[in-house]
């Protein structure tokens, strides 16, 4: 148990560059707080003392609000970043070194009992306001983007966003690091400007072969991203 909780103190303090001690990370933070109980509440579980363990997690709960059934399997290094509506159904399994930002749901799809919840394995990140519902497989070193999702299961190094949830990368090896665990803070693709850029460049090739535009007169943004407000004038 006391391993458990020095590898969650440590996993904030190698993901989040806000947190300067171990003490601070202890005392002030509730995703922390709420990994804690919920690891003696899954004791309690585990030890038939199933009442005394929804018990322990609706205090959890109510301090923390972050919800995590006490059946839930929480692997080590998980960090819950600002905490606030996080909800881990009864059959969720976690691997170790997950990052998960607020308002997410590892929730169900079903009525049924059994496996009915998500498996997320090792070093994965979900995005704040993510849905990952039903008994499916999130692959290791995965990241799951803001708002998606996810009722399918994703392979390993994938990057997923949209509603429903759709690959739309596979993650490149970042390079190493002093500590080879922590997740890539690389930007994730975006997957509406891709698909608009790809749509200004097909309609470019067109006017030009239909001789209605010249090629240096295709309207499109500059190096920078930006539009100019001539682009709209009308």
């Amino acid at each position: 148990m006391f391993t458990a909780m020095s590898r969650d103190l440590e996993a904030v303090l190698s993901r989040d560059p806000a947190a300067r001690s171990k003490l601070e990370v202890a005392i002030t933070y509730p995703g922390v707080h709420a990994i804690w109980i919920h690891r003696a509440a899954h004791w309690l579980w585990l030890h038939r003392a199933k009442f005394l363990a929804r018990m322990l997690a609706a205090f959890g709960r109510m301090l923390t609000s972050v919800e995590i059934h006490p059946g839930a399997v929480i692997g080590l290094g998980m960090f819950i970043d600002h905490a606030t509506g996080v909800v881990i159904g009864e059959t969720v399994t976690v691997g170790d070194e997950v990052t998960i930002y607020q308002g997410v749901t590892l929730g169900g799809t079903s009525l049924e009992h059994g496996k009915r919840h998500p498996t997320i394995q090792d070093r994965v990140v979900i995005g704040a306001g993510a849905k990952v519902l039903g008994p499916i497989t999130i692959g290791a070193d995965s990241r799951i983007g803001a708002n998606s999702v996810v009722i399918s299961s994703v392979p390993p190094d994938s990057v997923v966003v949209g509603i429903p949830g759709q690959v739309i990368s596979r993650s490149r090896v970042a390079p190493a690091s002093p500590d080879d665990n922590a997740p890539s803070s690389a930007p994730m693709p975006d997957p509406i400007g891709l698909s608009l850029a790809s749509l200004l460049r097909r309609v470019d090739e067109l006017e030009v072969a239909a001789g209605l535009a010249h090629p240096d007169s295709a309207i499109r943004p500059s190096p920078t991203g930006v539009w100019s407000g001539e682009d709209f004038s009308i």
